[in-house]
């Protein structure tokens, strides 16, 4: 397997490369992660199974979006494909902390601002969706093109979502009521943005000289607030990180209400993959919103 994905980015750089060196290091929660090297160049390689090389096919796109807003910094992807009975996707690789400054946290903030008002290609104007299916985690997120976000929302996230977890044996009795109330919920019609789809403290950090990066999209055009919602989920992002934001493109009037409406769908879909106590917090949710 090694051979064949170091033979594949020969092919794409157009220069040799050998690994001499591999150790295992972080590649989120569903894959296995790996820093190889020739002693001059070093690359980040996602594995899972072959099974799910769609996954890596989608993120490598997603990314490619990103570089092209010319807006935050994402690990420019280098290939992927399969080799044996792996998928995997090799990026740019990137020494990435947490950053220890407010400034930093701002431009962070402000160059999400800048992606997420970053002009769309002609073809997703005025729709939210996106060019293919890809993955949250790895369960499917359905991105069929549809011109009204509350719609969207309603049939391929929550309802989606929903129609998952009771297959996997969840209870959720106004998950129904829920999805009947989106329309109202969500009638703020928002402008359509790129949006980076999961992006938790997890997913972002910043390089030795401090540039703010985000990685690992479930990237999709929705509702800039997707992503500022998932920023005040598991832990949070610092104060600092929503001045900047601010400053650029300030948030609109309901997002406090919407957030824990766009948040259900993480728990939801970690229900999904992780079972345990997801179900009664987003019972909870559900009754938060409903109330």
């Amino acid at each position: 397997m090694w051979t064949d994905i170091a033979n594949h980015i020969s092919e794409v750089t157009k220069e040799n490369f050998f690994i001499n060196s591999q150790r295992s290091v972080s590649g989120g929660c569903i894959n296995q992660g790996y820093a190889v090297s020739n002693g001059q160049r070093t690359y980040f390689v996602k594995i899972n199974q072959a099974s799910l090389a769609d996954m890596f096919v989608s993120e490598a796109l997603g990314l490619k979006q990103m570089v092209e807003t010319q807006t935050i910094r994402v690990p420019k992807p280098i290939c992927w494909g399969t080799a044996s009975t792996s998928a995997y996707i090799v990026l740019e690789w990137l020494d990435l902390g947490r950053g220890s400054g407010n400034q930093n946290w701002e431009e962070m903030g402000r160059k999400l601002a800048a992606m997420h008002q970053w002009t769309l290609p002609s073809f997703a104007l005025g729709n939210f969706g996106w060019e293919i299916n890809n993955t949250i985690g790895s369960t499917p997120q359905i991105n069929t093109w549809t011109q009204n976000w509350a719609e969207f929302f309603a049939e391929y996230r929550i309802g989606y979502q929903l129609k998952l977890a009771r297959r996997k044996g969840g209870n959720f009795p106004k998950g129904d009521t829920l999805v009947k109330s989106i329309p109202e919920l969500l009638a703020h019609q928002p402008q359509p943005s790129l949006v980076h789809g999961d992006l938790w403290g997890g997913n972002a950090g910043f390089t030795a000289t401090e540039e703010p990066v985000i990685f690992d999209p479930a990237a999709y055009v929705g509702d800039r607030e997707v992503d500022l919602a998932m920023t005040e989920l598991f832990g949070g992002f610092p104060p600092a990180f929503y001045r900047g934001y601010n400053e650029v493109f300030p948030l609109t009037p309901g997002y406090k209400q919407r957030k824990i409406f766009y948040n259900l769908y993480h728990i939801l879909n970690h229900f999904n993959l992780f079972g345990g106590g997801y179900s009664s917090q987003a019972n909870a949710m559900i009754e938060r919103i409903l109330a």
